[in-house]
């Protein structure tokens, strides 16, 4: 076993065993930015718009099992990507959409109205808001930029270009050649880097594994947006990191680089094809401007980087994941029927735009119907991130527990949601309002008053046994990926939704009996309806 058994376990029971170092305070003054400044990098603004603002979200919700060609009925265009759908894309999922000031119970309400301490709005989750992921896109001789590596500034909704010069066929021979045939056929990728210290700031060891969360949500709201405009998006998880970092002219110890998702662009014939020249690699010479003047280093955070860059390129044969999927639910037991899965036809980018944390605004004399738990329920259970070691997607990753507080028709308990057969098996009966609360560790949700909360379950260590230590990236970032098709799910039926990592993950074992089988609760997701009439701020009119 590798270190990333060790953390995995720390991970589990920190909520008993606080992570090292158990003293570790915040400097909040001293923060990094949300974000990487580049000065004196060349600023390309995108365009506003791609024309298809009516995409429907139902069909990346709703997926045919598998990881294939687009769903039928979704009338994308035929090509690929053009630089219209990729900005709407960057934009819809990344960029800053608009300013968060409704009144709510989270700790930082006060400073939100103060410019320093704005929060600004995106259409994917991020853990604390703290969004570390940098997305670099780096462009061949098909795409619309010249050549080069370019990164996303979101606050401006730009490129700066990093980089002058084709360099796609290093990042084709970076993934090499048993990467999919898509990887191989394109000169149009996004990058993902992690800037750990943008995290590690505030979670300190336990950063790692929140920023592998953050590139799952990333990473599917990109395959939702896609699957909506009737593209497709699939990520690359196993390649030479070394090679990438160095490309990006980054420090790997500082900033891994955790996926790579290839761009079919519309380019007719197919993207011209170039061979690597001689000589050494390219590297960005453009340098991050630090915001912190302190910057430390976690030795666990260090420890879980190497470990993972340890089998980087060692790519997992299809099918190796097998050995770690989800538990079916056995049959029999009291069984709760639930009504087919259904969404409205609402936009991708309106369920996009809507998305946020509900932040104590729960009101329980508004159930949820067993219409509105089914579809979230069998969204969040058809989302996988595809990748090389799942290349169709067919395989589950995740069960789903559902704790019920109010939903008509629906006794109160805990129970397991069957995929299958599209109902609930009840594992504990009884109200779990009490349970719920005690095992929270923060103030800003009254968990009895949402109408479910969904526990979502990995098996961590089963992944790793299945494809080595970096598969903690994959294990987590599915964790992600479906807490982002929650937010998106709950948005679609104007429900309110909440995602958190703070919570006695044990106490969540054991009530569910989970000992032996390897599940681990990686976040607690609280769903109902709100309030009426909340107190909110337009701030797009003021």
């Amino acid at each position: 076993m590798g270190y990333a058994h060790e953390y995995a376990d720390a991970v589990l029971h920190r909520g008993r065993v606080p992570m090292e170092p158990a003293d570790f305070v915040p400097d909040w003054p001293d923060g990094p930015r949300r974000g990487k400044f580049y000065p004196g990098a060349e600023c390309y603004a995108l365009p506003d718009g791609d024309g298809r603002a009516d995409a429907p979200v139902r069909a990346g919700l709703l997926p045919r099992r598998g990881d294939g060609p687009a769903p039928a009925g979704a009338d994308g265009p035929p090509g690929g990507f053009t630089l219209p759908l990729l900005s709407a894309m960057l934009k819809d999922s990344y960029g800053l959409t608009g300013r968060r000031l409704g009144v709510q119970a989270n700790s930082d309400l006060s400073g939100l109205p103060l410019y320093p301490h704005a929060n600004w709005s995106r259409g994917t989750a991020g853990g604390g808001g703290l969004y570390p992921v940098g997305v670099y896109w780096a462009s061949g001789p098909s795409g619309p930029l010249t050549p080069g590596i370019h990164y996303y500034d979101v606050q401006r909704h730009a490129v700066q270009r990093l980089l002058t010069g084709d360099v796609t066929a290093r990042v084709r021979e970076a993934l090499g050649k048993d990467a999919p045939a898509e990887a191989l056929e394109t000169d149009q990728y996004l990058i993902l880097g992690v800037k750990y210290w943008q995290t590690a700031f505030k979670y300190n060891s336990f950063g790692y594994h929140v920023v592998c969360t953050d590139v799952g949500t990333l990473v599917q709201t990109w395959r939702v947006w896609a699957a909506a405009h009737g593209l497709r998006t699939a990520p690359v998880l196993w390649f030479d990191e070394p090679r990438l970092n160095g490309l990006l002219g980054t420090v790997g110890e500082e900033e891994g680089v955790f996926a790579v998702v290839p761009l079919r662009w519309d380019a007719g014939a197919g993207a011209p094809r170039t061979a690597v020249a001689g000589g050494p690699d390219p590297a960005v010479r453009h340098r991050d401007a630090e915001r912190s003047r302190t910057v430390i280093a976690f030795p666990t955070v260090l420890a879980m980087h190497a470990t993972a860059l340890a089998g980087a390129a060692d790519r997992p044969a299809p099918g190796a994941l097998a050995p770690a999927a989800a538990r079916p639910v056995p049959s029999g037991g009291t069984r709760v029927p639930l009504p087919p899965p259904a969404f409205p036809e609402v936009p991708v980018r309106s369920v996009l735009r809507r998305r946020r944390s509900s932040f104590g605004r729960f009101d329980a004399a508004d159930p949820v119907t067993p219409g509105q738990l089914s579809s979230v329920l069998a969204a969040c259970a058809a989302t996988s991130l595809g990748g090389e070691a799942d290349p169709d997607g067919t395989l589950r990753q995740v069960r789903l527990y559902a704790f019920v507080n109010h939903v008509r028709d629906v006794a109160p308990g805990a129970y397991v949601y069957d995929p299958d057969a599209g109902d609930l098996a009840l594992v504990v009966p009884g109200p779990q309002g009490a349970f719920l609360q005690e095992n929270y560790f923060l103030a800003n949700y009254n968990l009895e008053q949402a109408g479910v909360v969904l526990v979502p379950t990995v098996r961590t260590t089963a992944v790793l046994d299945a494809v080595g230590d970096r598969g903690y990236r994959l294990a987590v970032g599915t964790a992600g990926a479906v807490a982002q098709t929650f937010y998106l799910a709950a948005s679609a039926l104007s429900l309110g939704a909440g995602v958190a990592l703070g919570f006695d993950n044990v106490s969540f074992v054991e009530k569910l009996g989970l000992a032996g089988t390897s599940e681990a609760p990686l976040l607690i997701m609280p769903l109902g309806n709100e309030r009426p009439r909340p107190a909110d701020f337009r701030h797009e009119i003021a």
